[in-house]
């Protein structure tokens, strides 16, 4: 009976046919006549409470009762339990046209064998949990709730409209592979995720945009795809390298050192090298005394080490400049400060220099806040403890519309005089047409995107 919903000949309804007992359901369109409760579940037996008045080919009202169907629905789990309803479905014969037809199941998806309020729970169910959990509660299989869960998601995103920002970040993010993020610098909040960063579809994306030109800023990776697609798609737009990720080169001539290094030590010294590797990266001033002993002896003991490790703080310290000249400036005389081994240690950061410079320095006009480059870094690295198993179209989905971690703001509506189109003008002029507002200014809420900080947490949290 679990996957058989025709029967023609009777069913669990055939030894249930008693006195109506009260309406568990809340379903007002039908009557329930039996309930067999077991241990994991609920069978009940239910029939409309209103029979069709005319045929369903002809709109003919000549018609007679022509045998039943038994049909098995499913229904909302009830008290931590399944639930199945049995429905004696009623078969008429039109007399005017000779053709027979069932009755309709009011508020049943006929499609999937449920009922409708069940394929609404399903979907939005399917974005907190995992899919095997919400099929296990209900007693589907999990393609089941994987389709229920893409048509949510359909609907979802045809109803999608998210404030194009004015200040957009671009970055990467890994899911299976590595992807697209577009974000919202001033909001701190995740916009979209795209499949793949390839500049066609970076470029796609960007055009499709509601009011574009509204973009003034892109902040991003050095990742020479976006910039062509911005370029393409948002010539007004500045580009800012985000002093994250020039600061992480940097960091990486340490580890290259580091790591070159550790081929020559004994095991017991390349376990504290490897354990001590976070104090070579973190910046000297935040150091505890205890981490700034450690440092001063392998600085002590491998000067080598020791001069990459001054040189990147040195480097570090070209953010406090005031300006981007100040800036260009305080990295010539760094740059022209290295030796051809430390040039070579430093290649990939000189390199970028060379090639990003513009953008770079932009930085110092445009200066991303530590809030959010955290809350990117703190989402990027949250992303690693998601589930297996899922598609990237699921775990888009789940992290665009998880409950509870949409942002909006709200701006002014926009309200005008009913006189507005009525004052008639006089000659060539015309009166003043007067808005009428209330005595607070009447605000409408506008989608920003998605809380990074919101859905790190509910990802940390497992409710992903």
């Amino acid at each position: 009976m679990m996957d058989g919903c025709n029967d023609e000949s009777g069913g669990f309804m055939d030894d249930r046919m008693a006195e109506p007992v009260p309406n568990l359901l809340n379903l007002p369109d039908y009557r329930i006549i039996a309930v067999d409760e077991t241990d994991d579940a609920y069978h009940i037996a239910a029939e409309t409470l209103v029979a069709p008045r005319m045929c369903s080919h002809c709109d003919g009202t000549a018609i007679v009762g022509y045998g039943r169907r038994e049909q098995w629905i499913r229904d909302l789990p009830m008290h931590g339990k399944r639930v199945g309803l049995y429905f004696q479905t009623r078969r008429f014969r039109c007399k005017a046209c000779g053709k027979t037809f069932y009755e309709d199941l009011p508020r049943v998806d006929t499609q999937r064998f449920m009922t409708e309020r069940l394929v609404a729970w399903i979907g939005p169910a399917a974005i907190r949990r995992p899919f095997a959990h919400v099929a296990q509660e209900v007693g589907v299989s999990e393609r089941t709730v994987r389709d229920i869960f893409h048509d949510h998601v359909t609907a979802l995103e045809a109803h999608r409209q998210v404030e194009t920002p004015q200040w957009l970040g671009l970055d990467e993010i890994h899911l299976i592979r590595p992807r697209g993020v577009v974000t919202n610098v001033q909001e701190c909040t995740l916009v979209d995720l795209l499949v793949n960063r390839n500049k066609e579809t970076v470029t796609a994306y960007l055009m499709r945009l509601p009011h574009r030109q509204r973009v003034q800023r892109v902040t991003m990776d050095m990742w020479r795809p976006y910039q062509e697609a911005v370029q393409a798609a948002l010539p007004q737009a500045t580009v800012v390298i985000d002093k994250f990720h020039v600061l992480k080169m940097a960091n990486a001539a340490v580890e290259r050192v580091r790591k070159q290094l550790r081929e020559a030590l004994t095991p017991a010294q390349r376990r504290g090298l490897m354990h001590d590797r976070f104090v070579l990266l973190k910046r000297e001033a935040d150091l505890t005394d205890r981490e700034a002993l450690r440092l001063s002896t392998w600085v002590k003991n491998y000067p080598v080490l020791g001069e990459i490790h001054r040189l990147k703080e040195s480097f570090f310290g070209l953010y406090d400049c005031g300006s981007a000249a100040e800036a260009r400036s305080y990295y010539q005389t760094w740059e022209q400060s290295l030796t051809p081994d430390q040039r070579a240690a430093f290649a990939e950061l000189l390199t970028a220099w060379r090639h990003w410079d513009t953008h770079i320095v932009a930085y110092f006009d445009h200066p991303v806040t530590n809030a959010y480059t955290e809350s990117l870094n703190n989402l990027i690295r949250a992303t690693d403890r998601l589930g297996r198993g899922y598609s990237f179209a699921a775990l888009r989905a789940k992290m665009l519309w998880a409950e509870g971690v949409t942002k909006t703001r709200r701006r002014p509506l926009a309200r005008q005089s009913p006189l507005r189109e009525q004052l008639p003008p006089i000659g060539n002029a015309q009166f003043a047409r007067p808005t009428i507002m209330g005595p607070d200014e009447s605000t409408v809420p506008v989608d920003v995107g998605v809380d990074m900080v919101a859905l790190c947490r509910r990802m940390v949290m497992g409710q992903l």
